[in-house]
């Protein structure tokens, strides 16, 4: 059954994806409050209502719940007891048996690998000797990471071609935090599908984009990617199997590894909606936002088709110094985020590039 107009949406998380995702439930005639300790956040300035509160306080959880009549999140790293709490009294969705898997890069890669869709090679590490022996497997090469909380390429150390020893203090100088190592995958370029999943199990996935990143953080999507019906095919095939999988409602992003023979290696799943499908809400007559709401809300999912081809690109930091040459350009999207300060790596806004199908 579908929520009424009128009813609210929690929305956890106040970035610029709650903020969208607020603008896309205004548009279907939806409130929504959110629940984020930052004040004037990007999402509150569009929201009808901020609880400014930590997303684990027991007491603002609990009065999101008794003001919702669904609660979603804009960020994987939703503290998971938090998101089962809540559904004890409010429906909640992605359900948190999703955060709890796209949390920790290992349990990801084994959660992947046991539905048949491949990785890269892999192996947790929790001290220096663990480290040098994963090394030694991958011939000295490989990124480490965090298992948890990395995002826009923090919480990375990158090794190339060194000798598997003298690691010490590296676990230490990493915070001492769960690790994984993943060994380097020679891949001809990135791609991500954003898909969702209804509440009766209805499935929508869009074109698949072409990513390119810039120190660890994504710089631009590419519609159409550059890679053949088979493989997008198979890219969107693998998104319904992962949705299945976890019994889904609502958008996910996946990003995707695309090899010189066209296969696919999944790298990583977003229970969100994601940075790589800001383009559907220039170049789709139903974004990703509107997408995520309609399935959180019950109502029927929209079309995915896309009109236009286009490029979204992130504006950086100072980049939103080129804003008024930007709005100059004809057939061009502009979203800024609401964000007063300007700073290295942070995301400001993003614009598309649309052109006409030939």
């Amino acid at each position: 059954m579908s929520l009424p107009a009128g009813s609210t949406i929690g929305i956890i998380g106040g970035g610029q994806l709650g903020r969208m995702l607020a603008m896309a439930a205004a548009r279907l005639g939806y409130r929504t409050v959110v629940l984020e300790p930052q004040p004037d956040c990007p999402a509150a300035q569009v929201a009808n209502r901020q609880i400014a509160a930590a997303y684990d306080d027991t007491a603002a959880l609990a009065e999101l719940a008794a003001v919702s009549a669904v609660v979603t999140y804009e960020f994987e790293n939703v503290p998971v007891m938090a998101a089962s709490a809540l559904a004890v009294t409010v429906p909640v969705y992605p359900p948190a048996s999703a955060l709890e898997v796209a949390q920790d890069r290992v349990a990801e890669k084994k959660f992947l690998n046991g539905i048949g869709i491949p990785t890269a090679d892999f192996c947790p590490v929790d001290n220096d000797d663990e480290l040098t022996a994963a090394l030694k497997k991958f011939d000295g090469s490989g990124i480490l990471k965090t298992r948890r909380m990395g995002y826009d390429g923090k919480g990375q150390r990158v090794f190339r071609n060194m000798e598997t020893g003298g690691f010490g203090g590296t676990c230490e100088a990493m915070g001492n935090v769960p690790l994984i190592l993943e060994s380097f995958v020679a891949f001809e370029r990135e791609i991500s599908v954003i898909a969702v999943r209804g509440m009766d199990g209805s499935l929508a996935a869009y074109d698949p984009a072409e990513n390119v990143h810039r120190n660890g953080i994504l710089h631009s999507s590419t519609l159409p990617a550059r890679i053949g019906s088979e493989t997008a095919a198979a890219a969107q095939a693998a998104a319904a199997k992962i949705l299945a999988a976890l019994d889904y409602v609502g958008v996910i992003g996946i990003e995707f590894f695309i090899l010189a023979d066209g296969a696919l290696l999944a790298n990583e799943i977003a229970p969100r909606v994601h940075n790589s499908g800001h383009w559907t809400e220039a170049a789709c007559i139903v974004s990703q936002f509107e997408q995520h709401i309609r399935a959180v809300a019950g109502l029927p999912l929209g079309n995915p088709g896309r009109h236009f081809d286009c490029v979204m690109e992130n504006l950086i930091g100072d980049d939103v110094l080129r804003i008024p040459a930007l709005l100059a350009e004809p057939d061009l999207m502009l979203h800024l985020y609401g964000k007063a300060e300007a700073r290295p790596g942070r995301k400001m806004g993003h614009f598309t590039r649309m052109s006409r199908h030939r």
